[in-house]
């Protein structure tokens, strides 16, 4: 395997955290946590430009990654639940309340993937079918995690 190749592994598995033998997409989803806490300290519509580049950098480094292990979307590629779990806290205040409820949300979402979430990542080939049904359990996890907060009147 050559830089570039080691390069695209590094990023698309979370700095190894994809490598991890269980509940890789957890762990994935952890790495992607100190992001949040930066995108937290930041306008939202910077927030937002920067979550849409990288969602757009991540189709990019998934599908390389699936090309160099020959697999559609092996479990050691995590730059997706950094995505997803980016999209679920967006726009929330980044507290312990916030973190926990979104984080498990989050993975509540991404591993049930209630529909849509599946038939988009039946849909999709490569990268973006790597990154969607991510993207959407990012969103259905803000939305609940809104109205979670409104309904209890922390938000």
């Amino acid at each position: 395997m050559n830089f570039k190749d080691k390069s695209v592994m590094l990023l698309a598995t979370g700095f190894f955290a994809g490598y991890i033998p269980f509940a890789p997409g957890t762990f994935g989803s952890i790495v992607g946590l100190p992001i949040c806490f930066l995108l937290s300290k930041t306008k939202l519509s910077v927030a937002i430009l920067f979550i849409l580049i990288f969602i757009f950098f991540a189709i990019w480094i998934s599908n390389r990654a699936e090309k160099i292990l020959k697999q559609n979307d092996p479990g050691c590629i995590v730059i997706d639940e950094i995505a997803g779990i980016m999209i679920a806290l967006l726009g929330l205040p980044f507290n312990i309340i916030s973190i926990a409820a979104g984080f498990v949300t989050f993975r509540f979402f991404d591993i049930l993937k209630p529909f849509p979430i599946r038939y988009i990542e039946r849909r999709f080939a490569g990268g973006t079918g790597v990154v969607m049904d991510d993207l959407m359990a990012g969103v259905y996890s803000n939305i609940v995690l809104r109205l979670l907060f409104i309904y209890l009147g922390r938000l």
